[in-house]
């Protein structure tokens, strides 16, 4: 046999031995991949080539044992869970093999000549619920010192009077969402997760919210008032600062005035500048000074009505300057309220003097109430009442006919008293009239003539007395006692 024939048949056994090899491997690649995965394939990013289903799964379970979750908070703080902590593993369920059992077997030559084949599939967890949940309830951000908690914005009282507070964003984490949304991250086996803003509680109401602004716009309209007072010097003024002690803010948003603070700010304005029965240092004609209190002589704020225009000018939110509403003013138009217009009675020494703007008018011996019998004068600061001439005085056993009658406390007035052939020493202690002060018909004519309602009259004792007539107690007498 020719060497060339032997190369031919060497070639044809060659061909024949290659073919049958191929065939019998391709048919052993058959069987073989039934049971095992393809070459270049991987489940969930894990090579898994020429694995059977359990070797596979025991691989996917060695990396199951590694997995971990980061938790990323607003900050770009991260936080790491690991699946050990949890007890974290897989659990054999079939869908490795059924991977296995979907293949191509036919084309596993092909699988040697393309690109990876990624399997992606959702492994079964298991994996302990309760210590995942005590892990997360841990995590730095959930500890509750390092948490801000959000703050609605509010008005509020400063220094400065009422401003908006702004709200506080804060830090605070919805713990149930962070707590179910990690658990479902874990049971998707993700590997982050970003605890972005709707996990956080946030502040209900902002600075910027119509219901604080309007608010501020209605105290704004309040704090915008301002009244000052402007009688004799007088340093009184409600301004933005007092304004703002005054307001009662209600949870419904109103805003409203509170009534008893400007009551006891009327109140207080009525203590210091009221001087009806105050007890006053007088500088008598006869050289020296006494104190003499009682009456009814001197300012009074009207309380009512005082606070009912505070309250009209406060809502209608501008500035005033004004006097005292006053129910009773004094003969002078100051604090000072005895100048130098006055009548003066002594009625120790039973003598009258009348002054009008520093010079004096008239003076002359009286005779006032008969003290044996109770009816003394009563003592203090009045002021006349009114003039009237002629005149009937009535009282409850007699009947008076006067030419000039010029009361100043209750019933009690100056007049002249025809039916007296003398006036003052001691007359008054035995045969004093019921009250009235008696004067000559020709004095009492010259103080009718001049004096002007509203005068003062300073009827003082330099002696001890207790009076206790009724008009003494009605009149506030200085000097009365009594139940």
């Amino acid at each position: 046999m020719s060497d060339r024939k032997k190369i031919k048949i060497a070639f044809w056994l060659a061909l024949i031995v290659l073919a049958v090899t191929l065939v019998g491997s391709y048919i052993w690649g058959i069987f073989y991949f039934r049971t095992h995965f393809l070459p270049k394939t991987s489940i969930n990013g894990h090579s898994v080539s020429g694995m059977t289903g359990e070797q596979a799964f025991n691989k996917l379970r060695e990396a199951a044992d590694q997995y971990s979750l980061s938790i990323t908070d607003l900050d770009g703080e991260k936080t790491y869970l690991f699946g050990s902590d949890f007890d974290y593993t897989y659990l054999f369920d079939g869908k490795v093999n059924m991977a296995i059992s979907q293949q191509n077997v036919m084309a596993w030559p092909a699988a040697l000549f393309t690109s990876i084949q990624e399997e992606e599939f959702s492994m079964t967890a298991k994996f302990d619920e309760t210590k995942l949940s005590n892990l997360v309830s841990e995590l730095p951000c959930l500890k509750n010192e390092n948490i801000v908690h959000p703050q609605d914005a509010r008005i509020d009282m400063t220094e400065n009077g009422y401003e908006i507070i702004p709200e506080v964003e804060g830090n605070e984490l919805d713990q149930a969402l962070v707590q179910e949304k990690i658990l479902e991250a874990v049971k998707e086996e993700s590997t982050s997760i970003l605890l972005d803003d709707s996990f956080y509680k946030r502040p209900t109401i902002t600075s910027t919210d119509e219901s604080l602004t309007s608010v501020m716009d209605n105290i704004e309209h309040y704090l915008r008032a301002t009244i000052t007072y402007e009688f004799d010097g007088c340093e009184e003024k409600i301004d933005r600062a007092t304004i703002s002690k005054w307001l009662i803010l209600k949870k419904s948003g109103k805003v409203s005035l509170d009534n008893s603070a400007i009551q006891a700010f009327v109140q207080s304005l009525a203590s210091k500048y009221n001087t009806y029965g105050d007890v006053r240092e007088f500088a008598t004609s006869s050289g020296d000074t006494i104190e003499i209190g009682g009456g009814d002589y001197g300012w009074v704020i009207d309380k009512e009505k005082e606070y009912k225009q505070i309250k009209k000018e406060l809502k209608a939110g501008k500035a005033v300057e004004r006097s005292f509403i006053f129910s009773q003013r004094a003969f002078e138009d100051s604090f000072h309220d005895i100048d130098d217009t006055y009548v003066e009675i002594d009625m120790t020494k039973q003598h009258l003097w009348y002054y009008k703007d520093g010079s004096l008018i008239t003076e002359t011996d009286v005779v006032t109430g008969n003290i044996s019998r109770g009816n003394g004068t009563p003592d203090g600061i009045f002021r006349i009442q009114y003039k009237k001439s002629p005149a009937v005085l009535v009282g409850e056993t007699y009947q008076s006919n006067v030419n000039f009658f010029m009361p100043f406390c209750y019933n009690v007035g100056i007049h002249d008293a025809s039916w007296r052939g003398s006036f003052g020493g001691d007359i008054y202690k035995y045969s004093g009239s019921h009250g009235c002060v008696n004067v000559p018909y020709e004095a009492a004519q010259t103080i009718y003539d001049n004096i002007e309602e509203g005068t003062p009259v300073i009827a003082f004792y330099r002696d001890e007395v207790q009076l206790t007539a009724e008009n003494a107690k009605i009149s506030n007498a200085y000097s009365y006692v009594g139940d």
